[in-house]
């Protein structure tokens, strides 16, 4: 059995391990980094740690959120280090049976896929299960 923080992106439901999550919260005011790539959104200070934030809507490829959409965060750790992940909306934490797993679907476009590890059926949807090593580097 695995624990997924799940949240949407484009209508899409992701899910990150759950020992990899920090926190999620509301989006923060964002500093822009000059001369990054587009998937950085900038950074973030979390109670006095700077976090460098990472747009998934941008790494992913998709469509660019709609003015006045706030996102929201989902702080997770990588090589213990806090980085904020952009999100349309953060979902629950998803109880997934391993034997449900499968490899990405072939539907995805090759940017997705890339980050994508596999997915899990659930009752109503299916859960993309995000490499979150791979989503911010």
């Amino acid at each position: 059995m695995s624990q997924y923080v799940t949240f949407t992106l484009d209508g899409d439901l992701y899910g990150v391990d759950v020992l990899r999550v920090q926190e999620a919260l509301r989006s923060h005011t964002r500093t822009r980094v000059p001369l990054a790539p587009q998937t950085v959104a900038g950074l973030v200070n979390l109670r006095g740690q700077v976090v460098l934030t990472v747009d998934l809507r941008t790494r992913l490829a998709l469509a660019p959120r709609e003015d006045g959409i706030e996102p929201m965060m989902v702080v997770v750790r990588v090589d213990d280090e806090a980085v904020s992940l952009l999100v349309d909306e953060i979902g629950d934490v998803v109880d997934a049976d391993a034997d449900s797993f499968a490899p990405p679907p072939d539907t995805l476009e090759a940017q997705m896929r890339s980050l994508v590890v596999g997915a899990h059926k659930l009752d109503d949807r299916l859960l993309l299960v995000l490499d979150v090593d791979r989503a911010v580097a």
